[in-house]
């Protein structure tokens, strides 16, 4: 088994002064995203699955017509839901998020008004990736230290999403204790692609960080986040 998290390319968060809520690439981010096929030139993809966002869809785009994949579009590893902030002042919007960076440490994971809750969020992605797991045989054995069973070797399945989602799914599967500000925790370039494989610990397996946020693949002027 391989499981292979990217993050959408550049998007184009700002139109005009104002916020965009599910905005598309950027000339840069389009351009990453066309280079992300080159990491995978020996590397067959059994399963693409790829985030309902817009940004996600479109980085993967260059994935599904290089290798010819049938992608699969799955809801719960979509980005935390921010508030609809279409057309409001950026200025307005970085205020906001610097203000929750400010809130008393048990306050964090709550919601700006109006947006997905933290732990929302992160019950959502953990859901939705342990019911994933589970459908292909893969199921946790025991939580600390962190263990899994699987009966068969597994597939190579590339996950394009976001740097927040992939950074709760790379939590989970590595079993570390969970905090609302993932993003930060695990910092992930545009268009980069992180790798997670399974080692065989007694009778168990246990997940291991191979790669992450690697940009081999971009030349350094594509380098954003």
């Amino acid at each position: 088994m391989e499981l292979i998290f990217i993050r959408h390319g550049q998007p184009q968060w700002e139109i005009d002064g104002g916020g965009v809520d599910d905005p598309v690439l950027t000339d840069i981010g389009h351009r990453q995203a066309e280079l992300i096929p080159s990491f995978f030139a020996d590397r067959p993809i059994d399963r693409l699955v790829v985030s309902p966002l817009v940004r996600a869809q479109q980085t993967a785009q260059p994935l599904i017509e290089a290798f010819n994949l049938e992608p699969e579009t799955h809801n719960w590893i979509a980005e935390i839901r921010a508030p609809e902030w279409q057309g409001t002042p950026s200025e307005v919007i970085e205020k906001a998020f610097a203000q929750q960076r400010r809130r008393p440490l048990n306050e964090q994971w709550e919601a700006i008004p109006g947006a997905e809750s933290f732990r929302e969020f992160h019950d959502r992605v953990v859901g939705g990736l342990t019911a994933f797991l589970s459908d292909i045989g893969c199921t946790r054995a025991r939580q600390f230290p962190p263990l899994w069973d699987m009966n068969h070797e597994g597939p190579r399945i590339v996950f394009v999403a976001h740097s927040g989602a992939n950074a709760v799914s790379l939590g989970h599967l590595l079993g570390i204790e969970p905090v609302p500000w993932e993003w930060e925790r695990f910092v992930a370039f545009h268009a980069s692609i992180s790798v997670i494989r399974p080692m065989h610990i007694a009778s168990s397996l246990s997940f291991s960080l191979f790669r992450f946020s690697d940009t081999a693949h971009l030349p350094t002027e594509l380098h954003t986040r």
